[in-house]
């Protein structure tokens, strides 16, 4: 049991009542220092006022709130509910029960550890709880927020949320209930999964607090709908009135929409969730029933929905992930203008606030790394990107993987869906209007400590609960070329731009000029695609190896003018890293001008806008430090693999 501030108690404020209300409970979201979140349960129930919470010249009998708090690291709203139910049904109905004993067991109650793990508990009331774990610590807990989100709001307005809090806006919910505002944040947080929130995050914000809506960060807060009129004055807050089921956008704030055609997609599926009929509507001869989902499975449908936007946003993103090594512990950077560049995406303003966001960058440290935990969605994002395009075409085949999807969300929460009910005493219909005798007594705290250092002594030959984190390799997927080209399916024209290229090379290094002469042009118009200018600098590399990077002065000029054709299309981010592949080339090709005299590629190609960008050289250095160190531990071989260690070299896709 706790006691945090009084105005998380009272949200509304502390206020006397002319009648007795039923009992309240809901559970508010408390944010230490260290950003731990700490779950603070109130039940509140009403008894008669003292004399002294009363003002003079008052009339009639009144009513003053009193709440029952438990405040826990963990996350157990249900276990959370029975327990100070049974506490305040004991006090109401007069049970032969201690509350100091129902207190001292709750508080040494042990909580089963994450891994699909349950404990039978009791506090002795004669109750029976049992409480259930889910299967992996990582996946986000929504029961039927997600579901509820939805249903309250509508899928343009959730999309536009979704969208807002990845972009690091400002989000303000609005309800006459504190359990819906609760539930609406904590259904938007698990839509944002595999990223984590990590700005300002208050469910519930008292009265007293408001002004904590004037912030210049980003946030996701909910507040009570009786205080709307003091939201309206802020200018750049998006506004979600759940009762209403509105999403007011200010003028002065703008919502990047997520890139087509996800866009459309993520909409088509999520109304193929929640309205199933909507298929059915036209036709002649209907089936006579349509199987809906129950709201906790429609809740794992809606989820899966964007565990699959997020695998299809960031696929391939660990062969952008660097590691950089010079400083005294290893960093992780990602290569945002290479992953961009890659999709064609550079100018995209969504995703470019996403991979600039303090989310992103908490999923980078977080998962970057190449051995740990592995959950759902790293299986998803590695194994799964060649099924969902196969299937965007295929409404039908889409909603039975997102089914899938579900049932394993499902599980995750629900590992034992068979297990015993709770067991526990529930206070008589219309109890709260009976006068009951006396007012909930102050426990003696004495005897409440006793009973748990007499649980803590009995625990101490225990042996400690240890988590055991079945760490893996991370699997890293198919390359970001191979994505591209499943994405523009490689056509028979560019294809043969390709040959054209490499024959082209190829006569070049043959010494057969008049053959190359004659490719040149089209080989100069081929290389405004990306395809031909990787292909340029692949084939260029194999010629490197082979030592055949002295030329004659034909030689030189033809392939100081194809690599000055790839880099005068290159902007100074490098979005496609070509720079990258050929700066090690025109270091190595070289011409002799006379005895003791050598002119190499970089002395013809230095007037490019590509090199005077300092983060170019930054990314190259940290990228040549790893390829150095790689290279003492791994064989050639092994060195392809991008899964074995992070920082597999972007330029050329592996």
């Amino acid at each position: 049991m706790g006691t945090p501030d009084g105005e998380f108690c009272q949200p509304s404020g502390w206020q006397l009542c002319p009648e007795r209300n039923p009992p309240t409970f809901f559970v508010a979201v408390l944010t230490d220092i260290n950003s731990e979140r700490h779950y603070c349960a109130c039940l509140t129930f009403w008894e008669p006022a003292e004399p002294t919470q009363v003002t003079p010249g008052s009339s009639g009998q009144l009513f003053a709130p009193k709440t029952l708090v438990l405040v826990s690291r963990l996350d157990h709203a249900e276990v959370f509910r029975v327990s100070l139910g049974l506490i305040y049904t004991i006090h109401v109905e007069g049970l032969n029960v201690g509350l100091e004993n129902v207190v001292g067991n709750l508080l040494t109650c042990i909580i089963p550890l994450a891994g699909g793990s349950q404990r039978t508990v009791s506090l002795g009331a004669g109750d029976r709880q049992v409480i259930q774990t889910p299967l992996t610590d990582s996946l986000p807990i929504s029961r039927c927020s997600v579901a509820l989100l939805f249903r309250q709001l509508g899928i343009t307005n959730v999309l536009s949320l979704f969208c807002a809090a990845l972009t690091e806006h400002k989000v303000l919910f609005l309800s006459r209930s504190y359990q819906r505002l609760s539930d609406a944040c904590r259904g938007l947080l698990a839509l944002l999964f595999p990223l984590r929130y990590s700005f300002t995050y208050v469910p519930i914000l008292p009265a007293q607090l408001l002004e904590v809506l004037s912030t210049p960060t980003p946030f996701i807060i909910g507040v009570n709908a009786a205080f709307q009129a003091e939201a309206q004055e802020l200018l750049d807050v998006i506004v979600a009135d759940l009762d209403g089921g509105t999403v007011t956008v200010p003028e002065c704030v703008h919502i990047p929409p997520l890139p087509e055609p996800l866009q459309s997609q993520t909409n088509s599926v999520l109304s193929m969730v929640l309205d199933p009929e909507l298929e059915l509507a036209d036709l002649a001869f209907p089936p006579p029933t349509t199987s809906i989902s129950s709201l906790k499975m429609q809740d794992k449908e809606l989820r899966a929905v964007f565990l699959r936007l997020f695998a299809q946003l960031l696929q391939g993103y660990r062969w952008c992930l660097h590691m950089v090594r010079i400083h005294p512990e290893p960093v992780i950077r990602f290569h945002k203008v290479a992953f961009l560049g890659q999709r064609g995406l550079v100018e995209d303003d969504f995703l470019m606030k996403v991979l600039e966001g303090m989310a992103f960058a908490g999923f980078v440290s977080e998962r970057g790394v190449p051995y740990r935990p592995t959950d759902l969605f790293d299986e998803l994002v590695a194994h799964e990107v060649a099924r969902m395009r196969a299937d965007e075409n295929h409404p039908q085949r889409v909603l039975r993987h997102v089914r899938e999807l579900a049932e394993q969300l499902y599980k995750n929460e629900n590992p034992y869906p068979a297990v015993a009910m709770h067991k526990v005493q529930r206070p008589g219909e219309a109890s709260h209007l009976r006068r009951v005798p006396r007012p909930f007594p102050r426990l003696d705290e004495g005897l409440v400590q006793w009973i748990v250092d007499q649980a803590t002594a009995k625990m101490q030959g225990a042996p400690p609960a240890v988590k055991a984190e079945k760490r893996t390799t991370v699997p890293s997927g198919p390359p970001m070329t191979a994505i591209l080209e499943r994405s523009g399916g490689l056509h028979g024209n560019s294809a043969r731009r390709l040959e054209v290229v490499r024959n082209c090379i190829s006569y070049v290094f043959e010494g057969k000029m008049l053959e190359a002469k004659k490719l040149l042009p089209a080989v100069l118009r081929a290389l405004k695609g990306r395809a031909a200018r990787r292909c340029l600098a692949q084939e260029l590399h194999l010629h490197v190896q082979q030592n055949r990077a002295v030329l004659d002065h034909q030689q030189f000029d033809f392939v100081v003018r194809m690599m000055n054709c790839c880099l005068q299309d290159c902007t100074s981010l490098d979005e496609h890293g070509i720079a990258a592949a050929l700066l090690p080339l025109v270091t190595a090709f070289c011409r002799k001008l006379s005895p003791g005299v050598t002119q190499f590629a970089y002395s013809c190609v230095q007037e490019h806008v590509v090199w005077s960008t300092p983060q170019f050289w930054e990314a190259m250095f940290y990228g040549d430090v790893q390829t150095h160190i790689r290279a003492l531990y791994l064989e050639p071989a092994e060195d392809r693999d991008p899964a074995q260690v992070v920082g597999a070299p972007w330029a050329l896709g592996g």
